[in-house]
């Protein structure tokens, strides 16, 4: 079995209950076992700020699905959840994004791992150093040297929002 680290975001139609959904139906798919989930993050949008807040999170699953199907089968789940793409960065109910898949590295037209641009998001790093904080990202250091040297302003953990699935 591999391990695989998936952030999800939304933030449309009740984007709490939307990333905690997210997070059932992903626990519940044949071929993933949910090891880990973070807390709950709130974050202000990146790349088009005309929009509402997101809430974020990360979670660790070990799989036997190939990295290539376990990312179309996210692209599936955000579609079952209503997302649509009219431009980017654009307001969603749902986003999955596949981060890391056992340290392998791949670049092909649908998919990238490591995720490139994990370390520039602390929606994403500051979850991931709450439940793997020894996760070595491809800069060299580990996800809570990273957090630590640089400043998550935008990023906020909500309280007791513990996703326990």
């Amino acid at each position: 079995m591999a391990l695989a680290l998936i952030a999800l975001g939304s933030n449309l139609q009740q984007p709490e209950q939307q990333v905690s959904n997210a997070i059932r139906v992903l626990a519940e798919t044949p071929g993933l076992a949910l090891l880990k989930a973070s807390s709950l993050y709130a974050t202000a949008p990146v790349g088009y700020d005309n929009q509402p807040d997101f809430i974020n999170a990360v979670i660790q699953v070990a799989t036997n699905i190939p990295a290539p199907e376990l990312m179309q089968l996210l692209l599936t789940i955000e579609q079952t959840f209503g997302r649509e793409r009219p431009f980017p960065n654009a307001p969603r109910i749902l986003d999955l994004d596949l981060l890391d898949y056992d340290g392998l590295q791949m670049a092909t037209e649908q998919l990238t791992l490591p995720h490139p641009r994990m370390h520039e998001r602390g929606f994403v790093i500051l979850p991931l150093a709450e439940i793997v904080p020894d996760f070595i990202l491809p800069q060299g250091k580990t996800v809570v040297e990273w957090a630590t040297e640089f400043p998550h302003d935008d990023v906020r953990k909500l309280d007791a929002q513990k996703l326990d699935h």
